[in-house]
């Protein structure tokens, strides 16, 4: 629900579509898209959203493939740090894999894996080819080693099938001490915009990244419903026992506590 309001939010506020008249669909690798664009503008967005842990975030850039992802960093549920990365050995190279070892103690070792594995999630939903690729033709050279919370780095790089690919740029923060964020900027991509309309001043030089988190009273501002109201839905809804938790997480927030970041 989260991930549909920071899309609307987007379009409504970037593209001047009605909320209301928006027309989101996804492609058959589930990547949502915009069905029905402006046609009186130029620029087309590409977005993407992730949720994991106590987030929800948004990536959108105009002209570019862009995906985003969310991580994290939590003990194994039922095994050891290491029995769990012997599990996922085949996902990571062995440079990734001495990368994420050479990390500090078991926690900082954890905490590397999943910053190593948001970067590559954020490739795969960029170019939207879904869980059939094989994770161990990307290669992360991951810049600095250590992130500060509040920060955007862009100096990690990646090498697809062993060679440098530097049209891709990876942008990462720290959203806070445990949530990772990985946004992956592709090549510019024109396709989808207005013929006849001037669209060279949309793709040129780009906006440094910025991030807002957004409470959910400043996410929801300005939206207009979609159906007509169902109290009953929403006193059935309220019925149902909430989901346990995990051991490992010291609380859960509530939809009016969570917050939303937006690239």
């Amino acid at each position: 629900m989260a991930g549909r309001l920071l899309i609307r939010k987007l379009i409504s506020e970037k593209m001047g579509i009605v909320w209301n008249e928006i027309n989101l669909q996804r492609t058959a690798k589930g990547k949502p898209f915009l069905a029905n664009p402006a046609p009186s503008s130029c620029v087309k967005y590409s977005f993407n959203i992730s949720h994991q842990g106590d987030y929800a975030v948004l990536a959108a850039e105009s002209g570019l493939q862009v995906g985003i992802d969310v991580m994290k960093t939590t003990l194994p549920g039922s095994s050891t740090i290491a029995d769990f990365f012997r599990i996922m050995t085949r996902q990571f190279t062995e440079h990734e894999w001495k990368v994420i070892k050479s990390a500090g103690n078991e926690w900082d070792q954890l905490h590397m894996f999943y910053r190593h594995w948001a970067l590559k999630e954020s490739f795969i939903k960029a170019i939207g080819t879904g869980v059939g690729f094989n994770l161990q033709r990307v290669e992360f050279h991951v810049a600095p080693l250590q992130l500060r919370v509040g920060k955007v780095y862009k100096g990690t790089r990646m090498c697809l099938d062993s060679e440098e690919d530097d049209a891709w740029v990876f942008e990462e923060s720290l959203l806070d001490t445990e949530h990772h964020v990985a946004v992956a900027l592709g090549k510019p991509d024109t396709r989808g915009t207005t013929p006849n309309v001037d669209c060279s001043s949309a793709f040129s030089t780009p906006v440094p990244p910025k991030l807002t988190v957004l409470t959910f009273s400043e996410l929801v501002s300005g939206a207009i419903p979609l159906t007509e109201e169902d109290h009953s839905y929403w006193d059935t809804f309220q019925k149902k026992p909430a989901a346990p938790g995990r051991q490992s997480d010291p609380s859960s927030l509530s939809a009016a506590d969570a917050t939303f970041p937006i690239f």
